[in-house]
Parts: C-alpha cells; sequence; structure tokens
C-alpha cells in the first residue's frame, strides 16, 4: 500500500476508534469513595460517604423511580368512576414505605455485591475506586450496613406496605447478592438473571397499590389475581430494556470484563450480543401494547410508545450488524438511557382514564336524564335493584 494510503487508513481507523470505543465513566461509588478518601479520617461525613458509596446511589435510584413508576401506574377504581366527586388516590404513607424500603433492600443488595467482588473490582477500570477496594471500610463495617439495611428494608416493606411487596424485596437481595453476582465468573446466563433482579422493583410496586383495593390482600391475590397483569408487564418492559441497555454498555469494556474473568457476551459471543440486543429491544413493541390491551393505559399509548421503540429497535438493529463498532454501541447506550424515562412518563401521562378525567375536569361533566341512565346502565335482573342501582350513580352525579 502506497504511504499515502498508509496514512488515509490510519486516519480512518483512528476516527473510528474514537467513535465507537466511547469512554465508561466511574460508577457513582467510585466517586463517593474519591471524595470520602479526601475527607479527615474519623470525621462523621467521612463516615456517611463511605456507606452511601456501598449502597451504589445512582442504581439504587433507578429502583426506587421503577417501583415508584409502577406504583402511580396502577389503575385506581375511582379514575374511572363518571362521578365528579370520586378522587382517586392512592396513599401517601404507603409511597413513602415503599420508596424507603425499595431503597434500603436495593443498597443491602449491592453492599453484598462489593463484599463479594473486591478482589476482581480492582481489576477494572469503572469499579477499582470502591470502598472496599480501596480499603476505606472494613468487610465487618460493609457486612453490618448491609445486613441492617436489609433488615430495615424488608421490615419498611413488611409493616408499612404489605407481606407479599416485603417477600419480593427479600428475594432481590438474595437473588442479586446470592445468585447474579457469583454467577457471573460462570456463565453468560447472568445477565438474563440481573435482568431479573431488574424486573421485580416494578412488581413491588404494583403489588403495593393493588393491596389497596384488594379483596383479601393474599400473595396470590396481588400477584396473580384479576388485575395483576399489569405488574407483570411493567416488570417485562424493565426486563427487556436491559439487555439493549448493559450489552451496549459492556460492549466499550468486553477487554475488562474478559481480563477480570467475567462471563459476558460481549466477549464470549459478540455475534449473540447484538442479537440479543436487538430481539430484547423487538419485544417492547408486544409489552406496550400489552399495556393498553390490560386497561393500564389509554390506546394513545400504542402509537407514541411504538415511535420510541422504533428508535430503540433501529439503534439495536444497527449494534447488531457491526457487531458494536462505527460508533454503534454507544449510539444504542444512549438510545437506551433516554428510552427507559420517556416511555415511563408516556405512560404515566397516558393512564387509563386520566386523559378523559381532566377533560370533564376542564369541560365539566354531561347532564345525564335519569331515566336515560335507567335503560343505558344495563341488566341487572330485577326490576327494583335496576332502579336502585341507578338512583345511586344518579344521587353521586349531583353531588357538589
Amino acid at each position: 500500500m502506497l504511504p499515502h494510503r498508509r496514512r488515509k487508513r490510519a486516519k480512518e481507523q483512528a476516527a473510528e476508534d474514537a467513535h465507537s470505543a466511547y469512554p465508561i465513566p466511574l460508577d457513582a461509588s467510585s466517586k463517593l469513595a474519591n471524595i470520602s478518601s479526601s475527607l479527615p479520617q474519623r470525621s462523621l461525613k467521612r463516615m456517611l460517604t463511605t456507606y452511601l458509596s456501598l449502597s451504589k446511589p445512582r442504581l439504587s435510584f433507578l429502583v426506587v423511580l421503577t417501583a415508584t413508576a409502577a406504583y402511580s401506574l396502577y389503575p385506581v377504581p375511582q379514575l374511572l368512576a363518571p362521578a365528579a366527586t370520586a378522587t382517586p388516590s392512592l396513599s401517601t404513607l404507603t409511597l413513602f414505605f415503599l420508596t424507603s424500603g425499595t431503597a434500603l433492600c436495593s443498597a443491602s443488595a449491592n453492599a453484598f455485591n462489593m463484599l463479594m467482588e473486591p478482589k476482581y473490582d480492582a481489576q477494572m477500570s469503572r469499579t477499582r475506586n470502591r470502598p472496599l477496594v480501596r480499603k476505606l471500610i472494613s468487610p465487618r463495617g460493609a457486612i453490618i450496613f448491609a445486613v441492617a439495611c436489609g433488615v430495615a428494608g424488608t421490615g419498611a416493606l413488611y409493616y408499612g406496605v404489605n407481606p407479599t411487596t416485603a417477600f419480593l424485596g427479600a428475594a432481590n437481595i438474595v437473588l442479586y447478592a446470592g445468585v447474579y453476582t457469583p454467577m457471573k465468573r460462570m456463565s453468560v446466563l447472568n445477565t438474563w438473571v440481573g435482568a431479573i433482579v431488574g424486573g421485580i422493583p416494578p412488581l413491588m410496586g404494583w403489588t403495593a397499590a393493588a393491596s389497596q383495593y384488594a379483596h383479601d390482600g393474599t400473595w396470590e391475590e396481588l400477584l396473580f389475581g384479576e388485575g395483576s397483569a399489569g405488574g407483570w408487564l411493567c416488570a417485562g418492559l424493565l426486563f427487556a430494556w436491559q439487555f439493549p441497555h448493559f450489552n451496549s454498555l459492556s460492549w466499550a469494556i468486553r477487554d475488562e470484563y474478559k481480563n477480570a474473568g467475567y462471563r459476558m457476551l460481549c466477549w464470549v459471543n459478540p455475534a449473540q450480543n447484538g442479537r440479543v440486543a436487538l430481539r430484547y429491544a423487538i419485544l417492547m413493541f408486544p409489552v406496550c401494547i400489552a399495556l393498553s390491551y390490560c386497561g393500564v393505559t389509554d390506546w394513545s399509548f400504542v402509537a407514541t410508545s411504538s415511535a420510541i421503540n422504533g428508535w430503540m429497535v433501529l439503534k439495536a438493529w444497527q449494534f447488531y450488524k457491526a457487531e458494536g463498532h462505527k460508533g454503534t454501541a454507544r449510539g444504542l447506550f444512549w438510545a437506551s438511557v433516554w428510552h427507559l424515562p420517556i416511555v415511563m412518563v408516556l405512560a404515566m401521562a397516558q393512564k387509563k382514564g386520566l386523559g378523559e378525567r381532566l377533560y370533564r375536569s376542564l369541560f365539566g361533566y354531561p347532564d345525564i336524564d335519569e331515566e336515560d341512565l335507567y335503560y343505558e346502565v344495563g341488566d341487572f335482573g330485577e326490576e327494583e335493584e335496576h332502579r336502585v342501582a341507578v338512583e345511586a350513580v344518579a344521587e353521586a352525579m349531583e353531588k357538589p
């Protein structure tokens, strides 16, 4: 090859490498550990910063956010009621216990995760500054923190929410620390286990809301009873989202994963890494459609969610075809970062009945003739029971 062509090729290769191999910033725990190390020893601020770094605050915040979003999506019966006096609401106190309990359970799982991996965290640029790697806290202190958070979080969910949600919170600690963490060095299936861990918090939010309108409040009713499909769909959305997100993120540091002994698709099977990301990006289409079909969102959500899901699928297709090269990993990663909050906000804004209720609050409720209502309510069997039902609805609509 002629010298000028070699120089041209070298410039093109350098530009491609700079565009595709995007840097992965330090995680929040490493950043907090850096801050903690600069503070005076034995100071309260240093101790609090160190403990906070054990919780992986950025990840814990995302976990709490997904639980809260599912909680808000639960179809409150009064939201669909025709009467203006029916005020839709979920317990603020229950929401407080849900968020605090979920945050503590997540902190516990993350602390246990760090306790099991300081040797391997030290081999990766994103994690080598974590508190246990830098010995900012002793393993004994980290164990106490992890156990205390786990007990407090599960207790808050049990007494402030319901036993089913508490069980899911405790199960997630065991699944993340006891199954996912050791499995990372054994099989690429660890990513699927991690996706299950990410899908459980939305289910926790759903069961927290459902228990306020349940008949018996048993785990069978909350998890498998009428109206439980919405919770599983929210969990499915988070499960599917994690593959395009993680598979693109891990591609940039695939050599570090390999050197540390973590079995990830990004280096074990790059082609499959792209296929899996694309497959689960496509899966989000039917999940979002099912949310409307099950009455969680209005049908307009199908159109808006399909637009953002289509963007994700396009980026996943490019990532799959180029196997992460030519900037496609970076493109899919940022698409996934924006995708999740946009879909969540759209689902909450297009919650079933919310638009109609907003319209009625602005333009008022139509006057309905009692006799017309009598013939439109439906067949109740006995005429007297029919009349009583009609009068009850009419009376509710006349109240100021």
